[in-house]
């Protein structure tokens, strides 16, 4: 196996795609008339995206390299392909070019990327085996790149951006902390302190369900403030039944195996989330 496909398994492309993608995603949800804008700004925006989402998964394999070289010796760092310091210096320059993108956008959208990219790296380094607050990091890099799309466009966020990406913060933390319950076992061999390793699996299960159930408290919103079409309704509704179905599973079976079901459940409801939040941009 070559250098460089190890450097690409680094990097792990579809993770950092999908990363773009959220923040053209943003860049939607912020503007109906986002075919208008500077095609070099969504380029860079993409771009930001990209490259900082790489860095990230590259600093991330870095410090995970002796739990990976039990649990995934076939990475590129437990496997020999890269080593430690190229693997850090692979990191630097994606973190380089990412930065310089998000400069080169605008002024603000540079600010949102070193605090993303700061976000991350304190998730890497100290967040893991800190249970909850190691939840609300990851999900603010999950509803971080929405904000950032919107700045891209508008200099600003907009208050149906916003309101998605609170959605988004709260129903990830409630998958995350889903996601404990599943990886119990594991979590207390590697000392990390999820809610289902402090407290048990029913009331990781509670709390879950409390950030399910906050999600679909603010979706009215949008429409209670004529911000969105009324075709926002539909797809919401679907999310909101989703979420509220999805908690009461889990609460009536914290199981390891329902809790990985209700886990890629949520994973669906969010994506009709978004796909409301862009149909109701469109008047």
């Amino acid at each position: 196996m070559s250098k460089l496909s190890g450097y690409l398994r680094l990097m792990r492309p579809v993770n950092c795609l999908m990363m773009s993608i959220a923040v053209m995603v943003g860049v939607v949800l912020a503007s109906s008339n986002f075919l208008e804008a500077l095609l070099l700004d969504l380029i860079w925006g993409f771009v930001t995206g990209f490259m900082l989402t790489a860095a990230s998964m590259a600093i991330n394999d870095y410090y995970d390299k002796e739990i990976d070289a039990i649990n995934e010796p076939n990475r590129p760092i437990p496997s020999g392909l890269i080593n430690p310091r190229e693997a850090l210096a692979f990191a630097f320059i994606l973190t380089a070019i990412g930065f310089a993108a998000a400069y080169l956008t605008n002024i603000f959208c540079f600010v949102i990327a070193i605090i993303a990219w700061i976000v991350f790296v304190t998730y890497t380094t100290v967040g893991k085996r800190s249970g909850l607050p190691g939840n609300f990091l990851v999900s603010a890099c999950v509803a971080t790149p929405f904000i950032y799309g919107s700045v891209v466009i508008a200099n600003a966020v907009g208050l149906n951006v916003l309101i998605f990406a609170s959605m988004a913060f709260l129903s990830n933390t409630g998958r995350e902390i889903t996601k404990g319950i599943v990886d119990v076992e594991g979590d207390e061999m590697q000392n990390v302190k999820t809610l289902a390793v402090r407290y048990g699996e029913k009331n990781a299960a509670i709390a879950a369900t409390i950030f399910y159930l906050l999600a679909v408290l603010l979706s009215p919103i949008p429409r209670l403030l004529n911000i969105v079409s009324f075709w926002f309704i539909p797809l919401v509704a679907v999310t909101d039944f989703g979420l509220v179905a999805s908690a009461f599973m889990l609460l009536r079976d914290y199981s390891r195996e329902n809790a990985r079901k209700v886990k890629s459940m949520v994973l669906l409801w969010f994506i009709f989330g978004l796909l409301a939040f862009i149909v109701g941009a469109v008047r």
